[in-house]
């Protein structure tokens, strides 16, 4: 299988500045025309000119070549045409249209966030001083894109193609696999496939820092447009994170998030840890620890998802 990293993604936009322009106050900074990059990652997210708002292309990469040879192998078996040049397959995305672009490499290390000295009970590590968010306002740059949730009703259809064509590996699922999380990357997910009333991006996720990042980070969006905001902030019991959902000017929702469950061994966590049918009785399911319990309805059914389905459907697309 072998994938190992989401590098990027690139989203379609009727209005690509508004959104280059929205990241670039958010932290971002411009490393090519239409690309934003992090300090860490100089290329995470592409913005182009689309008829509506879409994920268009997503980004991995593999460890080898062999790797990218058995990709190619397994997408010919499953009837979904690539092309290989050099190091570099591509093929779509056969429920939801958009390029996937595979190359042999691995995403750039991130640097360890800076220190912030937090006081516990019985723990005086931060004595004769404020605490760093109070004298600094103003958070670290975002550091990545480190996942995206697709929406469909093709979701057993979508989720079996990343897992057994592309090689993602399952973290956890919920009523038996109706939503799919699952990783490339040692988060618990970079991606997640749920129902959806037509197939389409239900957010993408912006890793900061830690919680005063993204307490900061969205203070500083709704401040800026108090519509902009989704649900948050809390804690997601399934991959552990703080989110923060809003809106970008497309209209696409994002997350802010921080914390994520790291998965270093795959053995131990699918012995101890993985289950794929979570129904919130028995265990982490459920949409939060603590915050919202539940996300709004926007948040399953955004306002232009019929908009979405008619110009879906218009290109020949369920």
């Amino acid at each position: 299988m072998a994938l190992n990293g989401l590098l990027d993604i690139e989203l379609a936009v009727p209005d690509p500045q508004a959104t280059f322009d929205f990241w670039l106050r958010r932290g971002m900074t411009q490393t090519a025309a239409g690309v934003l990059g992090t300090p860490d990652r100089p290329v995470q997210m592409r913005i182009t000119e689309g008829s509506y708002r879409h994920l268009s292309t997503m980004h991995l990469s593999c460890e080898s070549e062999a790797d990218l040879a058995a990709i190619a192998k397994r997408l010919a078996e499953a009837g979904v045409a690539s092309e290989v040049s050099d190091t570099t397959l591509s093929c779509t995305d056969p429920v939801f249209g958009h390029v996937i672009v595979i190359d042999v490499g691995s995403p750039h290390p991130l640097t360890p966030s800076q220190h912030r000295a937090f006081n516990g009970p019985g723990e005086q590590v931060r004595r004769n001083d404020r605490a760093d968010a109070v004298m600094n306002r103003q958070p670290p740059p975002p550091r990545r894109v480190g996942h995206v949730v697709l929406a469909t009703p093709d979701f057993k259809r979508s989720a079996d193609f990343y897992v057994d064509t592309l090689g993602f590996r399952v973290s956890d699922g919920m009523f038996n696999r109706m939503l799919t999380f699952m990783r490339v990357e040692s988060d618990h997910h970079n991606l997640l496939i749920q129902p959806g009333p037509t197939s389409y991006l239900n957010h993408y996720a912006i890793e900061v820092d830690d919680i005063d990042a993204v307490g900061q980070f969205g203070t500083a969006v709704i401040a800026e447009d108090p519509a902009a905001n989704v649900v948050g902030i809390g804690r997601h019991n399934l991959g552990s994170n703080v989110f923060w959902y809003l809106t970008d000017p497309a209209g696409n929702m994002f997350e802010f998030f921080s914390d994520m469950d790291q998965i270093v061994d795959d053995e131990v966590w699918d012995r101890v840890h993985r289950r794929d049918d979570w129904d919130g009785k028995d265990g982490p399911a459920g949409f939060s620890v603590w915050g919202p319990k539940d996300p709004p309805p926007e948040f399953i059914s955004p306002p232009d998802v019929k908009q979405i389905a008619a110009a879906r459907e218009a290109l020949g697309l369920r």
